[in-house]
């Protein structure tokens, strides 16, 4: 079934420390991005841990091969759950990533791919050089993660259950840009609901702004998690 992460897309240690206050005893995986580890560092991963949750680094390394591998290493000697790197960077950069996290640790962290942002649509694509549409360019770079060695990709939506049909069952599909409910002045272009997430296989469902912009969110994160739950009992209809 699939499992909830929320995004601390937050501007500050303060912010994350009372969203986590609220959300740790509801949701027990929480993504850690550029805005917030910019700001505070390790120290934003150690709080989460300190509640008892897990991390998923999501930093989206892409450099020199060598670069990465370090930067891997470096993820799995903080303790996080999951880190992800650019699929772009390509095949031996995927490979040291890989390597650098599995060096460290007898339970790594997973690595992950990220294949095309959900908020890239076909002309941002065109823009960069990328003669593909968004959903072949995101399979394309999932084939190369699972040949790399990584564990599973970021992807939309729209191409979890292709991904899982060429990369297997195992392989990991988390999925950003989930909306349980509607955002105003959202600049992600490839979305999905929570039902058409399950229903195509994802393994998590990454969700920041309807839970951080709520009124309540633990309130909303309480409802997401039982969303998901009814959604797998009733298996995925």
């Amino acid at each position: 079934m699939a499992e909830l992460i929320v995004a601390l897309d937050v501007p500050d240690l303060d912010s994350a420390r009372r969203l986590l206050d609220r959300l740790c005893p509801v949701v027990r995986s929480f993504k850690v991005g550029s805005q917030l580890f910019t700001a505070a560092g390790p120290q934003a991963v150690r709080e989460v841990h300190d509640r008892g949750g897990r991390v998923f680094l999501d930093l989206k390394f892409c450099d020199i091969p060598n670069t990465v591998e370090q930067a891997a290493s470096a993820a799995a000697r903080l303790g996080v759950w999951m880190f992800n790197v650019h699929a772009c960077g390509g095949t031996e950069m995927m490979r040291r990533a890989a390597a650098g996290a599995r060096r460290e640790s007898a339970r790594p962290p997973l690595v992950l791919g990220v294949t095309a942002l959900t908020s890239a649509d076909l002309a941002t694509l065109r823009e960069v050089g990328v003669a593909e549409d968004p959903t072949s360019y995101a399979l394309r770079l999932a084939d190369l993660a699972r040949r790399a060695g990584l564990d599973g990709v970021v992807c939309s939506v729209h191409e979890v259950a292709t991904v899982k049909e060429r990369c297997g069952r195992e392989f990991l599909a988390v999925v950003p840009g989930v909306r349980p409910r509607e955002v105003q002045d959202d600049d992600q272009a490839r979305t999905g609901s929570l039902r058409e997430a399950v229903r195509a296989g994802a393994d998590y469902v990454v969700v920041g702004r309807p839970i951080l912009l709520a009124p309540d969110p633990a309130a909303v994160a309480r409802a997401t998690v039982e969303v998901l739950d009814v959604l797998a009992s009733k298996g995925t209809l």
